[in-house]
């Protein structure tokens, strides 16, 4: 016997089987409360806005009156130098 590497609480069959009864067991789940989730749905879009909005613009009074006269020359789209005719 082969004891070169540590002993592991799961065997490879023993994990197979408990992942192929999680994965039957999800699905069951899924299908049995699919008008739940789906009811739900419509709510977690409207409560996403707010959610988006507070993400996205780094929650409100974080800047404290700095300005950030940087900030607007990022936003211009960059235009490429025309060559002059010599």
């Amino acid at each position: 016997m082969n004891d070169n590497h540590s002993p592991s609480a799961w065997s490879s069959y023993s994990r197979s089987v408990f992942i192929a009864f999680a994965v039957i067991a999800l699905a069951l789940i899924a299908y049995e409360h699919r008008v739940h989730v789906l009811g739900i749905l419509p709510w977690l879009l409207i409560l996403a806005c707010p959610l988006m909005h507070l993400f996205m613009h780094h929650g409100h009074g974080g800047h404290s009156g700095h300005h950030h006269w940087g900030h607007g020359a990022r936003m211009m789209p960059h235009k490429p130098k025309e060559k002059e005719d010599v």
